[in-house]
C-alpha cells in the first residue's frame, strides 16, 4: 500500500510539473473553456444549456486521449518500466495509477468549470447531482481506459498521436457539443455513436438536464462500462515492460476489440 501511495503521489506531481501534462490537464481545457464559452454564448445562446457537460467532456478528452498515452510509450522506451519490474511493481499498478491521477486532475478542473460557468455565463446547474457525478465517473472510466490502451498498444509516440487524434477530432466535431445530434445527417449520427463522449453527452443531457434521447439511456451506460472494462483488460494483457521485448502476450491489433461495444451501439442505437 505504501508503494502504491508513493507511485500515485509521483504520478500526480508529474501531471503538474511536466509542462506537456500541465498543458493538457489544466491550461488547454480551461483556456478552451473560457474562449469557447465567450464566443458560443454570444453566437448561440442555446449553447449555455449544455455548456457545463460539454466543457467537462472536452477537458476529459484532452487529458485522457492527448495526455495519457504518450508517457506510457516514453517510459517504456526509456527503460523505466524495466526498473519497475525489477522492484516488484505489478503491471496492473502501472496501468491503473495514471488514470487515478487523471481523475483527480479532472475533478479539480470540473469544479472550476461548474462554479465559473454558473456565475459568469448563466449556465444551468445539473438538476440531479448524483446522476451527474455517476455519469462523470463512468465517462472517466471509459476514456482513461481508452487512453491507457492507446499508450500500451502504440509502438511509438507518433502512433499515439495518430490514434488519439482519431478519437479526439471527430469527438470535437460530431460529439454533439457544438452541433446538436438531431441536426447531423443520419450516417454521421451513426458514426458519432462510435465515440465514447457521444454516449456520455447523451447521458448528461438525459439524467442531469432531462432532455429526451430517443432510446433507453441504459444502453449507453452499458456501452461505456463495457468499453472501459475491455480497454483496461486489454491494456493489462498487452502491457509490455520493454520496447525491445518481442515476446509480448498478444498482438497490439487486439486493442481494436475495445470498439466492439461502440460498434454495437452505432448499429442498434442510431
Amino acid at each position: 500500500m505504501k508503494a502504491f501511495k508513493n507511485h500515485f503521489a509521483f504520478e500526480f506531481k508529474t501531471g503538474i510539473r511536466d509542462k506537456n501534462l500541465l498543458l493538457l490537464n489544466y491550461l488547454f481545457p480551461l483556456g478552451f473553456y473560457v474562449l469557447i464559452s465567450v464566443l458560443m454564448v454570444n453566437i448561440n445562446p442555446v449553447f449555455t444549456e449544455t455548456l457545463i457537460p460539454a466543457m467537462i467532456l472536452i477537458s476529459i478528452l484532452a487529458s485522457t486521449l492527448l495526455g495519457l498515452p504518450d508517457p506510457f510509450v516514453k517510459m517504456r522506451e526509456a527503460g523505466i518500466f524495466r526498473s519497475y519490474k525489477v522492484n516488484g511493481v505489478p503491471a496492473s499498478s502501472i496501468v491503473i495509477i495514471p488514470p487515478l491521477t487523471i481523475i483527480l486532475h479532472m475533478i479539480l478542473v470540473s469544479i472550476i468549470i461548474v462554479s465559473t460557468a454558473f456565475i459568469f455565463f448563466d449556465a444551468p446547474l445539473p438538476l440531479n447531482w448524483i446522476n451527474f457525478l455517476l455519469v462523470f465517473i463512468l465517462t472517466l472510466f471509459a476514456c482513461t481506459g481508452l487512453g491507457v490502451l492507446i499508450g500500451v498498444a502504440s509502438s511509438n509516440t507518433r502512433a499515439t498521436v495518430l490514434w488519439s487524434q482519431l478519437f479526439f477530432l471527430p469527438s470535437m466535431m460530431i460529439g454533439g457539443f457544438f452541433i446538436p445530434a438531431q441536426m447531423l445527417p443520419s450516417a454521421i449520427k451513426r458514426i458519432s455513436m462510435l465515440l465514447p463522449v457521444t454516449h456520455s453527452f447523451n447521458l448528461f443531457k438525459y439524467f442531469s438536464y432531462q432532455q429526451y434521447l430517443g432510446y433507453d439511456p441504459l444502453w449507453s451506460i452499458l456501452v461505456l462500462f463495457a468499453g472501459g472494462i475491455i480497454a483496461f483488460s486489454l491494456a493489462i494483457f498487452l502491457f509490455n515492460w520493454d520496447s525491445k521485448n518481442n515476446t509480448r502476450r498478444g498482438h497490439p491489433a487486439l486493442a481494436f476489440l475495445v470498439m466492439v461495444p461502440y460498434i454495437a451501439g452505432a448499429i442498434f442505437l442510431s
